[in-house]
């Protein structure tokens, strides 16, 4: 029986880029959850009949917000949902399923790299037909609806058996219970070389992956220890955990600071890597050397032909406004196209499908190709292992040689995370106003050729998205790139990026902080930082 619940709107239901990100307990309030869902579903048309994919990182609340989709696909009609064996789906595997399964969309419940718990972050996102993020003016249309909603629909059932694989019956629609790992896995035996990564671990080859109590923790368990035979306890802390074990889920050098260290030991493995809480961000770490997510994008773009499923070339590479310009330097090599777009994966989508690129990046440590519509952390892996594999050579070795070949782009980007909203606004509209007269002037000996707020016109379908971040730029090539992120649930984040490039002859040995100094002081003399913020330092520096 479907019951029609009546009910007020919430005015904190507006959905960001990565969906609506609350804390868990705003979305244990009474009705919460259920408005947004159903908000969603009355934001579109034609799902009668039709296949929803729901499934989540595992985070607290995930279960439980799982039997409410359940119960209100059922009543809003639509005939079969396909949902992962105990609620899990990592992001990417989300993707897969909607595309191959040509579902009409799917619920995927995340937080994405935020802690959980239950006082931690949780999330619900739409991904529409295509695998990917709802663009915009359906996140627009959802957030209209939710300030406009009165009631419900909810099927009247029991709890649904999501820990068993099978078929069910419920209140009509047909349940789909499936392994949240095969089909993922069988897509990567499609793309990777995989006998040539067995003969790599047969060799001694070893590798430590930090699952982070995360979502990855089954996938990389089923695909580097059973089916690429590498040895048992290389997928570490890979139970999924409704916390993450206390820890906060984000792949970077503070929260893996224990493979990091491990790696940059006496007897390091030849290879380090870890996801977030949702699998769809990487950390890359060689033997004594960190792969910046930039410096990643750009390997893997140069390198992608190694592997099977990229044999016949890429069609184009696209990186977020933020990421480091090293990219640019493989597309121009490979005649190929390079696009900059704003940070968000929505973005990408739009050129994957027009067929304008092949692999994406963002400096936020997520990489992908067309094989879905999200980023994907151990796709990012399994093409670093298919490249070690096929080349014999080590990760320090590859990215000398690169930057051998193409320079070095110094890079990094400093976190002031949780600061005063106002106040970290205030900093953005006052350096905004200062735009116009940087241009020609000098900071500590570094001449501003030009500044401005970065503005995007999307060659497929010709939207624009502008005040997507400041940037200043410096004679000789130097970066600085200022914006806030919208991707935490506490205050603001405020994000330095700085970038200099050092030519193929040039120095590739120095470090990176040491390296960039003086552009670093340099953005807190133009735009205050430390005054605004409050802060002496940054909260992370990757």
């Amino acid at each position: 029986m479907t019951k029609t619940i009546a009910t007020q709107p919430f005015d904190d239901q507006k959905p960001g880029t990565s969906g609506l990100r609350k804390k868990v307990p705003v979305f244990q309030q009474p009705h919460y959850v259920e408005n947004f869902v159903q908000s969603i579903f009355d934001a579109l048309e034609g799902f009668e009949g039709e296949t929803l994919v729901l499934g989540g990182d595992g985070r607290y609340y995930n279960r439980e917000v799982i039997q409410k989709v359940i119960a209100m696909a059922a009543a809003n009609g639509f005939g079969r949902l396909i949902v992962g064996q105990e609620g899990i789906l990592s992001t990417p595997a989300a993707s897969h399923i909607i595309r191959k399964y040509k579902a009409f969309g799917g619920i995927i419940l995340s937080a994405s790299h935020n802690p959980g718990g239950p006082q931690g972050d949780f999330g619900i996102k739409y991904n529409v037909g295509n695998g990917g993020p709802a663009p915009e003016k359906v996140t627009d249309a959802i957030y209209q609806r939710s300030k406009a909603i009165t009631r419900y629909k909810i099927a009247d059932i029991a709890a649904v058996d999501i820990d068993t694989v099978a078929t069910l019956d419920v209140a009509g629609m047909t349940v789909d219970v499936i392994d949240p790992v095969a089909d993922y896995a069988q897509m990567m035996e499609g793309l990777f070389d995989f006998d040539a990564i067995r003969k790599l671990f047969k060799s001694g080859f070893r590798m430590r992956f930090d699952a982070m109590h995360a979502v990855t923790g089954p996938y990389a368990k089923e695909i580097f220890e059973h089916r690429l035979g590498a040895p048992d306890h290389t997928a570490r802390n890979y139970h999924p955990l409704p916390d993450f074990g206390g820890h906060h889920p984000d792949p970077n050098l503070v929260n893996a600071k224990p493979l990091y260290d491990e790696m940059m030991g006496p007897d390091a493995p030849d290879f380090g890597a870890a996801s977030d809480g949702d699998g769809d961000r990487n950390l890359i770490i060689g033997r004594g050397i960190f792969i910046t997510p930039s410096d990643s994008l750009a390997m893997l773009a140069a390198n992608a032909h190694l592997a099977p499923g990229y044999s016949d070339g890429l069609k184009g590479i696209a990186r977020s406004m933020p990421t480091s310009g090293a990219a640019d330097r493989v597309a121009e090599k490979l005649g190929i196209g390079m696009y900059e777009t704003p940070t968000g994966w929505k973005f990408f989508g739009n050129l994957l499908d027009a067929g304008m690129v092949t692999i994406c990046g963002e400096e936020s440590a997520g990489t992908g190709s067309n094989h879905v519509r999200e980023k994907d952390g151990l796709w990012a892996v399994l093409l670093w292992l298919n490249i070690l594999a096929v080349r014999g050579e080590s990760v320090k070795e590859i990215a000398r040689k690169h930057w051998e070949i193409y320079g070095r782009n110094y890079y990094t980007r400093h976190d002031y995370e949780e600061v005063d909203a106002t106040r970290a606004n205030r900093m953005i509209e006052e350096l905004r106003a200062k735009l116009p007269s940087l241009a020609g002037t000098t900071v500590r000996g570094m001449k501003i050729e030009r500044a401005d707020d970065f503005s995007y016109h999307d060659p497929v379908d010709g939207s624009v998205s502008e005040h997507q971040g400041i940037r200043i730029f410096f004679e000789g090539g130097a970066r600085l790139v200022l914006r806030l992120s919208g991707t935490g649930t506490s205050g603001a984040t405020v994000r330095l990026y700085v970038e200099r490039y050092e030519v193929a002859t040039g120095r590739h040995d120095l470090e990176t902080q040491a390296a960039l100094a003086d552009l670093i002081a340099a953005a807190d003399d133009i735009a205050g930082i430390r005054a605004h913020t409050g802060r002496d330092r940054p909260s992370v520096i990757t």
